[in-house]
């Protein structure tokens, strides 16, 4: 075996959005206590730890990504005593819980931000990123990811400070000691409590280009210009979460997982492998980012087949010793089926399947976004009353203010707006799918009364189960995490087809992206096809001999003879 055996490279992990997921008081929100009261579906999709977003103490201008206190529960989700039993309740059920670290920024209304703004002298105030302005404007020309500018004017200091994101959230001084240690001490106060890891928000972003020069770029709508070659990967960054690892978590049997923008599959080894490991695994969003321009995600490009897998194949290949988190969509991304695939008609369902097959088999880690095992698709937002994001609200702002075309700015939300996977999880067809007795805190995609958890537990093809499957045969083959990919037909504009090589055994798994039927002599070098693990079409049979037919958005694996 190429790699090491470890619990996190050979379970499936579901992602929960906590405020989305299950309201157990009719208040609208999704609290701790709906998701305790839900651990049954947990245990039944058959999955091995979950990434439990943000529930630390927050204002909510970014959905608890703004922390004001990190020791503390948001008032919305519950109590300590809450995220303690729900510790205890998946922990007895097998299931293990990996908590979200926001350390690249806090909330403006944490002490150590409300401090540092007063004055220059107080200790905390090096806490944080200061400059003076320049000619009566920002220090310099970067944009933020939410904001037209990433410096905001404090009038106390005569100063501005850095965002990367809200203007609420202003960016940490990773290069002060006294902020690394408060960070370490707080990682394991939550190990301490019981936490099984951390899934760490963009943490490749800690540390600026020394000077914070302006960025070289292309414009935005609002003249500024997106610096993203000054803050990732910029050293001393891996010094930092070297010694994080030494401080907090080298000597446990924990997970932690990195969101890493921008970053190549050198970068990622860095993080990830080799004697100084950082990481245990990053997540990589090459695949993500190709049907963006360099203006923005905002700004849509088509993507092809060959480019996925171009992007994903890199990764596979130049990961080394290293280790992937693998998703399709999360709280920060459209959803999966919407992007990759079809949204509507008679192969929705199918192409969701096929969807889970191709990304399941690779290496590395899946992770499942709540609602993705439905089939759940994009939102037909009537409005932007609708809408609850401070990402999507200042995006229409913007183009509104600088008089961008209406259809321009809507095509680029009902495609890319966080809303979008934030919608409540459909457990039945009554009000409000079961989700709350109240008022929604955001709507439900319209189509809940047919897409929903009660529906796809009836039906025996759907996606749902369809997925346990999945996560069971990954318990059973070690294969799936271990097996060694290799790509066949990279410039095929249809098919998506690898092998994974695990010893003595081969599987083969090949998609079908398109509508229509594709036919494709079999590839020798694989070996002949010796049993069907599994395929999304329940009437499959083994291909015949010579040659493969996919059926519109067919999915196979197929374990392979001995004559490649």
């Amino acid at each position: 075996m190429e790699t090491a055996r470890h619990w996190w490279k050979e379970c499936v992990f579901y992602q929960i959005y906590p405020r989305s997921f299950q309201d157990s008081n009719g208040d609208g929100m999704g609290d701790l206590r709906g998701i305790i009261d839900r651990i049954d579906y947990l245990v039944e999709l058959g999955i091995g730890a979950i990434w439990l977003g943000p529930v630390c103490k927050s204002p909510n201008d970014d959905m608890g990504y703004d922390i004001s206190d990190y020791q503390d529960i948001m008032e919305q989700f519950g109590t300590m005593a809450d995220w303690e039993e729900l510790r205890d309740k998946l922990h007895e059920n097998g299931i293990r819980i990996m908590v979200d670290l926001v350390v690249n920024h806090t909330s403006d209304e944490h002490p150590w931000f409300m401090a540092a703004r007063r004055a220059k002298d107080d200790p905390r105030h090096d806490y944080y990123i200061w400059r003076p302005g320049r000619d009566g404007r920002e220090p310099n020309n970067w944009a933020s990811f939410f904001t037209p500018s990433a410096w905001e004017y404090n009038e106390a200091t005569d100063e501005y400070y850095l965002h990367l994101f809200s203007k609420k959230q202003p960016d940490l001084n990773w290069h002060n000691p006294a902020v690394r240690r408060e960070v370490y001490d707080m990682m394991t106060w939550w190990l301490d409590k019981g936490a099984d890891g951390f899934r760490m928000d963009v943490i490749n972003l800690l540390c600026k280009t020394p000077g914070l020069p302006d960025a070289a770029g292309k414009e935005d709508m609002n003249g500024y210009v997106f610096p993203s070659e000054h803050i990732a990967n910029i050293d001393p960054v891996h010094t930092y979460l070297q010694e994080m690892a030494r401080e907090v978590y080298a000597d446990k049997d924990i997970f932690t997982v990195g969101e890493c923008l921008f970053m190549d599959t050198e970068e990622g080894r860095r993080y990830t492998a080799g004697e100084n490991r950082e990481l245990h695994a990053v997540f990589s969003f090459s695949h993500i980012d190709m049907d963006g321009q360099l203006e923005g995600k905002w700004y849509y490009r088509p993507w092809k087949l060959p480019e996925l897998k171009a992007r994903l194949t890199r990764w596979q290949d130049e990961i080394g010793k290293g280790w992937l988190g693998l998703f399709w969509s999360n709280q920060d991304q459209p959803r999966a089926l919407s992007r990759f695939g079809v949204a509507s008609g008679p192969y929705r369902m199918r192409c969701a399947k096929m969807l889970g097959l191709v990304l399941h088999n690779l290496r590395g880690t899946p992770f499942v976004y709540q609602g993705e095992e439905l089939g759940m698709v994009n939102v037909p937002w009537p409005s932007t009353d609708q809408l609850r994001d401070v990402e999507s609200l200042n995006f229409a702002a913007n183009c509104r203010r600088t008089g961008a075309d209406e259809s321009f700015m809507w095509d680029a939300l009902h495609r890319k707006a966080r809303d979008n996977a934030r919608t409540p999880m459909p457990w039945d067809a009554s009000e409000n799918g079961g989700f709350t007795t109240g008022t929604p805190w955001i709507m439900l995609n319209p189509d809940y009364p047919e897409v929903n958890v009660a529906t796809a537990r009836e039906d025996p093809e759907s996606v749902f189960h369809f997925y346990r499957r999945l996560i069971a045969m990954r318990k059973e083959h070690l294969m799936m995490p271990y097996g060694k990919f290799q790509l066949i037909w990279p410039e095929d504009p249809d098919i998506f087809a690898y092998t994974k090589t695990l010893g003595q055994e081969r599987w083969f798994i090949a998609a079908n992206f398109t509508d229509k039927t594709c036919e494709r002599p079999w590839p020798d070098k694989v070996g002949e096809p010796a049993e069907l693990m599994l395929s999304n079409i329940c009437d499959r049979n083994l291909p015949a001999l010579g040659r493969l037919c996919l059926r519109p958005y067919e999915g196979v694996i197929i374990r392979c003879g001995k004559k490649a």
